[in-house]
């Protein structure tokens, strides 16, 4: 069954309290963004100000030049899982055994369009997950390039055990397909853009695991 995680990413604390209490009562799963103005141009709100419900799996997405800088918070607020970005400053290796050694924490690490999975082989082997993102860095309503689905082959040769994430450009007319390939789709602006969070949501998740011909 395929996971569709509403995605949350706020400048202020009031709008992110706003994003969350129009999914809270049916989401299970959540995929938070945090930008540090440096790796995204865009700034959001920092990971010291972020929450959820505890009945939540939260995932949080860290588009942020040198993750060593934030990791003791991350590892304080004990999320279901962290996804730093392969373009980063940083090497991802001794952070992700890091976490493997000391947290229930699961290490992610996301590839931009350009990236090629070979290029960072050693950090996909010591990840739980890999996020395919296809969208723009620190922005909701980005566009689904299913080409980049290519990389799920490349990745799997690296990990073959490793989960599939998609983020960038899902909506209801694409999750069906999008889903065929990953474990779980995050959706910004299908959602967070719809005056009924809750039915749309639903309608995605139905569509997602539908069963029949793409």
């Amino acid at each position: 069954m395929t996971t569709i995680a509403p995605a949350i990413l706020a400048t202020t604390p009031e709008e992110y309290e706003r994003q969350i209490s129009r999914l809270h009562g049916f989401v299970e799963r959540v995929h938070i963004d945090i930008t540090d103005g440096e790796f995204a141009q865009n700034l959001t709100i920092p990971e010291t100000q972020v929450w959820w419900p505890k009945e939540w799996k939260a995932d949080i997405h860290m588009m942020v030049a040198r993750p060593s800088e934030h990791l003791s918070t991350i590892i304080q607020m004990n999320p279901n899982m962290v996804i730093f970005h392969a373009e980063c400053e940083e090497d991802l290796v001794p952070i992700f055994k890091k976490l493997k050694a000391e947290t229930m924490i699961k290490p992610a690490i996301a590839l931009l369009r350009s990236t090629v999975p070979e290029t960072c082989a050693e950090a996909i082997k010591e990840a739980e997950h890999v996020l395919i993102f296809s969208g723009n860095l620190g922005e909701m309503g980005g566009k689904a390039s299913t080409m980049q689905l290519e990389k799920i082959r490349l990745v799997k040769a690296i990990n073959s055990n490793v989960e599939i994430g998609w983020d960038g450009g899902a909506n209801l007319s694409n999750i069906f397909s999008l889903s065929q390939s990953v474990d779980i789709v995050n959706v910004g602006g299908a959602i967070a853009d719809n005056p009924d969070p809750e039915h749309i949501y639903r309608e995605m998740v139905a569509e997602a695991n539908r069963k029949g011909a793409i």
